[in-house]
């Protein structure tokens, strides 16, 4: 069966990501080793028995492992699935698809089974390792067929990934319900899932802004990685001064210059892909920041989605979702959301019986959250009514 048929909660706990780098090894690399070649053909589809998986690795196409985002969630899920079998590949900096190519050969030369491969720059790397490995499972994270480049899916390969505009939405809509009026959207890199995340984000703010007749003021920018740095944190200290009050700072390790800026200014920021509170209630207890800056995360089930591939192949259903691209929002189940639990609900006035209508809304079709723009990485003011845009 797909993982369409479980309902899982798009949540990654913040102790077990944590505990769980510390489970497997890792390795960072960017230069080329021998080739291998698989070394049985692919199985017939259908006559798979159920096996346990000998090594599975994580190739990332950018960032850290230990972001606190997109890579800790998944790698949080392959290390806590796989215990000490497992091992993850980090790039140098501005890494090619060659570099790429090259932590799947290894991964591969390691003896992994299965390979995660995480983000949409993953695409072309697939499709020469589909080939490459016919008996090697892969499994891509925010990547599509368009990604790839081939006529199909490789009957190798499941892609997974996610309605990120709905949970941008619910994040946008839930702040200026909550009376915020002046917010920015911080992108990683301009890829496929952030511009949903931050399309989304525009036209929940909208809509919310419309119910309360008030207008509302977005600064939208894409840092060009996913790190902070001085530069970027120096632009979000320009936002936060000039009144801006919540920062949805999308895009793995981005986070570290919008939460640096806001507390200097008594601002806010909204976490991504994973809840992100802990991060600010742990600043707070160690006494690194004065209070906790994060109101709320806009998530998706990183690691719910990639512990439920391996079950699945462990169970010898890899056949039922190899060479598809299962495409996860609220209508399969709570595969997006915000954080609900006491300790991650910091709205002021916003309240989870009006976010839980929001997301039945969505759900049935009543809302429909588009995806794409005249613009095709920034959402066009002109869509909107009660939105400007200050930068």
């Amino acid at each position: 069966m797909m993982i369409s048929r479980r309902n899982f909660l798009a949540v990654a706990g913040a102790a077990a990501a944590a505990a769980a780098l510390t489970a497997c090894g890792g390795s960072s690399s960017s230069t080329s080793t021998a080739s291998s070649t698989a070394s049985s053909a692919a199985s017939e589809a259908g006559s798979e028995a159920a096996s346990k998986i000998a090594k599975v690795a994580l190739t990332c196409d950018t960032g850290t492992i230990d972001d606190e985002s997109f890579n800790q969630a998944c790698w949080s899920a392959v290390s806590s699935y796989m215990g000490d079998d497992c091992q993850y590949y980090i790039p140098e900096a501005d890494a090619s698809d060659e570099d790429r190519e090259t932590m799947i050969r290894q991964a591969v030369n390691d003896g992994a089974e299965v390979i995660v491969c995480v983000g949409y720059l993953y695409g072309a790397s697939l499709a020469w390792a589909a080939e490459q490995y016919p008996d090697i499972k892969f499994i891509a994270i925010d990547v599509t067929q368009g990604d790839i480049g081939t006529d199909e899916i490789p009957s190798n390969c499941y892609c997974i990934t996610f309605k990120e505009e709905q949970a941008g939405y619910l994040a946008g809509y839930a702040i200026a319900k909550d009376g915020k009026t002046k917010l920015g959207f911080l992108g990683g890199m301009a890829v496929p899932a952030v511009i949903r995340y931050g399309y989304g984000f525009v036209q929940g703010a909208d809509a919310a802004a419309q119910e309360l007749g008030q207008n509302i003021d977005i600064n939208y920018f894409y840092g060009g990685q996913f790190y902070g740095d001085a530069n970027i944190t120096s632009r979000m200290e320009g936002w936060y001064s000039n009144g801006t009050q919540v920062v949805f700072a999308c895009g793995g390790g981005i986070y570290t210059s919008a939460v640096e800026a806001a507390l200097k200014n008594n601002g806010y920021v909204i976490g991504v892909d994973v809840d992100q509170n802990y991060i600010g209630a742990n600043g707070v207890a160690d006494g690194t920041y004065a209070y906790n800056p994060f109101i709320t995360s806009a998530m998706k089930g990183l690691s719910e989605a990639v512990s439920t591939s391996l079950s699945d192949i462990e169970a010898g259903e890899w056949s039922t979702i190899a060479a598809t691209n299962g495409n996860f929002g609220l209508e399969d189940g709570d595969y997006v959301g915000l954080p609900t639990d006491e300790d991650s609900w910091n709205f002021e006035t916003f309240t989870v019986e009006e976010y839980e209508a929001l997301k039945q809304k969505i759900a049935s079709g009543e809302i429909v959250v588009d995806n794409s723009s005249d613009d095709a990485t920034k959402p066009t003011v002109s869509e909107f009514t009660n939105v400007t845009y200050i930068q």
